[in-house]
């Protein structure tokens, strides 16, 4: 018979410092770890406790090619430096993977593939684990790239101690890391639709017009590439002030390289719906 201990729900406080826990009791067993950061707040999270369990035994390493805005890697530098934490920039080879550039379906697979065979090859160097900033809400869609990443055989420490993004955020937020508050963002090449091909040219124009509408205080803001056109898509209680502000952003992302510039009405929704509308 279950008692009355069984039946109260758990505080949540108490839940988060249990997930706490056992994702530090994970990476001490661990004993030495190679992260992959992004720039993101889970990635900082995981270094930040990998860092404070297992000190110059963490080091960082840093995915770098040109679908990573300048942006993110200067904040994964930035994170590496106040961690006190060694950082490794990886070259990795999707641009030269035909699969990853025809942008299929499977694009992330090949993406996360590069990355899991640079970043394995470096933790063996150390006799340390790879490990990367998954967390549980990322299994509830389909995500090819963490497929990627069990058959390299990365280890996940928060998704395998059950946190999820409010999780992380409360906990980064208590750790003092500047990012606890960060949009979530994604790689660059998620702004071309589904099929069309991955090219650098177009990932830069994608950067410096989302870079341009980030200095006009966007913070959270995607610009899906349609060729001449840009389709801004922003979080829906935001999309009435920047038709209001619409003189200053066509200036900005027409000076990224654009012709024709469309606030999406339906604003942002995850990159596996909207990517794939034709323009």
């Amino acid at each position: 018979e279950r008692t009355m201990a069984d039946r109260v729900p758990e505080d949540p406080d108490d839940r988060l410092a249990r997930k706490e826990r056992e994702a530090r009791a994970i990476l001490r067993r661990l004993g030495r770890v190679v992260v992959a950061v992004s720039g993101g707040v889970d990635s900082a999270l995981l270094l930040a406790m990998a860092r404070e369990e297992l000190g110059d035994r963490a080091r960082a390493a840093l995915a770098v090619s040109p679908s990573l805005a300048g942006r993110e890697r200067e904040e994964a530098r930035a994170l590496a430096k106040r961690l006190g934490v060694p950082l490794v920039e990886l070259r990795t080879g999707e641009f030269e993977d035909p699969r990853y550039l025809a942008n299929g379906p499977d694009r992330c697979y090949w993406c996360r593939a590069a990355l899991a065979e640079a970043l394995v090859r470096l933790a063996a160097e150390d006799g340390a684990a790879a490990c990367y900033g998954a967390i549980a809400d990322d299994t509830a869609d389909d995500r090819p790239g963490m497929l990627a990443a069990r058959e390299a055989g990365l280890r996940a420490p928060l998704l395998e101690a059950g946190f999820t993004k409010e999780d992380v955020r409360r906990l980064a937020k208590r750790l003092g890391l500047p990012v606890w508050d960060k949009p979530a963002s994604a790689c660059l090449a998620s702004r071309i639709p589904r099929g069309e091909r991955v090219t650098a040219e177009r990932l830069a124009r994608v950067e410096r017009a989302e870079e341009g509408l980030a200095r006009l205080g966007y913070r959270a803001v995607r610009v899906r590439d349609h060729g001449a056109i840009a389709r801004i898509e922003l979080p829906a209680e935001s999309v009435a002030a920047a038709a209001a502000d619409r003189e200053r952003i066509v200036e900005a992302v027409r000076r990224a390289g654009y012709a024709y510039v469309c606030l999406d009405l339906e604003g942002y929704r995850p990159a596996g719906l909207a990517a794939n509308r034709s323009a």
